[in-house]
């Protein structure tokens, strides 16, 4: 919600332009419409690409361009930006320079948000932890959506939550740069490391800075959850998180003063003087030391919301993780085919090599993003038999590691997997786990994971 003069009663009659008619700019512009602001749509897509968008525009009697972003899309007192939408666009510029005001689909659609909202960020583990706290939530009976980069628009399911419900939010740095009033009841801070550095002018600090906006507008009696491994998060969270946010976090290495840990191999929080066994550490169904934090943020997350232990402890047995995501897809002549394609940054890459202790051949490349593949030397040196390169970084990948391990170059991803089953021996792994972004060779990262699966399932 907001107090700033833009909440629901205010948008009324206000005239409100939003930039770009993907899936969450559609569900922005009806939930706008519904409050009854007045609404205009522009996207630069030509039309004869956006046949289904224009049907249910022209069903909502919502006014709408595209081809471009003409003058047109300035004639209005807000504007709402997709989250694919870069604020460096020249509509967007010239829409700051006139001192218009400028914020994102998350941002409107908190406005209506009756419903304390569980906010996870970080470079990796959103979508893994995001999903997570869905299933806990729905397995313990609690009435909560799940929504926000994870797929669907929160603007979408806004108007289903009450105060009863709970939102459950993957948030990514492009959603939290437009945000103003954006609160979480319970942020989560998984981790930073180097992320799409090419949208914020190869700045690292930009983007931290980016990231840390999840907590920025938190108050009393919010909470946020973080990493206290990761000197970057814990850094910032010490330094900018306001003193009467309550700070709970997370740890493999050390038993810390109020969060999550483990000792003798169990999963354990600690509230004040009371700790509490959630789970024995090998029963957590999804494996892997990140997802091991993954499940103790979730954890934490979950017991700020009141979820009984019994029933988290369940869930935490069962979930077996989400598409993409270190996914298993069969086994084919004693090798195991892993679908890891949303893994899109070197991190990523980094933590899918040390869950495995047989040897991998490893399909890497992609749309690069600025990766310092450096820092993946020693860990490919130690787990990975050979690479496969794809896409538009193929000699990158070629270059930075063609003297650690033999390199194959494939022209496409059918190439690719068969070059791979040919490497592979028995009782090996081979592993999509691209560390880029896919637009090179295809429309998303889950559509590069769901071409590997299909030609995987060929073999």
């Amino acid at each position: 919600m907001t107090t700033d003069g833009l909440g629901q009663d205010e948008l009324r009659k206000k005239k409100v332009t939003v930039i770009g008619g993907a899936r969450s700019g559609l569900a922005v512009a009806k939930l706008l419409k519904s409050t009854g602001a007045l609404v205009f749509l522009s996207d630069k897509a030509p039309r004869e690409s956006m046949q289904q968008t224009t049907e249910e525009l022209e069903r909502d009697d919502i006014a709408y361009e595209f081809g471009g972003n003409t003058q047109k899309a300035l004639d209005s007192d807000t504007i709402v930006l997709s989250p694919g939408v870069p604020l460096d666009i020249p509509i967007v510029k010239e829409a700051q320079a006139r001192g218009k005001k400028v914020v994102g689909e998350i941002e409107v659609a908190s406005w209506s948000c009756r419903a304390p909202i569980v906010a996870v960020t970080g470079t990796n583990g959103k979508t893994t932890t995001t999903a997570l706290l869905g299933r806990i939530f729905a397995d313990a009976g609690r009435p909560s959506a799940v929504a926000g980069n994870i797929g669907t628009a929160f603007s979408q399911i806004v108007k289903g939550l009450d105060d009863r419900s709970t939102a459950i939010l993957e948030i990514s740095s492009f959603q939290l740069d437009t945000i103003a009033t954006f609160r979480p009841k319970v942020a989560v801070l998984l981790n930073i490391t180097p992320d799409h550095l090419d949208r914020y002018g190869h700045s690292f600090e930009k983007y931290i800075a980016s990231k840390c906006r999840v907590f920025e507008n938190q108050i009393q009696d919010d909470t946020v959850v973080y990493n206290f491994d990761d000197d970057i998060v814990r850094g910032n969270v010490e330094t900018r998180v306001h003193a009467s946010v309550r700070k709970l976090s997370f740890s493999l290495r050390h038993q810390v003063a109020e969060g999550a840990f483990v000792h003798k191999d169990e999963l354990r929080v600690r509230f004040g003087d009371k700790e509490t066994m959630i789970v024995g550490v090998d029963d957590i169904s999804i494996k892997g030391s990140h997802n091991l934090m993954n499940a103790m943020a979730a954890a934490l997350a979950a017991k700020v919301m009141g979820i009984p232990t019994a029933s988290l402890r369940a869930t935490l047995k069962n979930f077996k993780g989400v598409e993409h995501r270190l996914e298993f897809v069969r086994e084919v002549h004693g090798v195991t085919y892993v679908n890891d394609s949303k893994a899109t940054n070197v991190d990523s890459v980094w933590y899918a090599l040390q869950s495995f202790s047989k040897p991998i051949v490893l399909l890497l490349g992609g749309q690069d993003k600025g990766n310092d593949y450096t820092r993946l030397v020693d860990i490919v040196r130690k787990h990975v038999k050979s690479i496969v390169a794809i896409g538009e970084s193929a000699d990158k990948v070629a270059r930075a590691f063609s003297a650690v391990t033999p390199v194959r170059m494939a022209d496409s991803m059918d190439d690719a997997v068969k070059l791979a089953a040919a490497l592979a021996s028995p009782g090996e792994v081979v592993l999509l786990s691209p560390a880029c972004a896919s637009f090179d060779w295809f429309e998303n990262y889950e559509h590069r994971g769901r071409v590997f699966k299909e030609l995987v399932a060929k073999l």
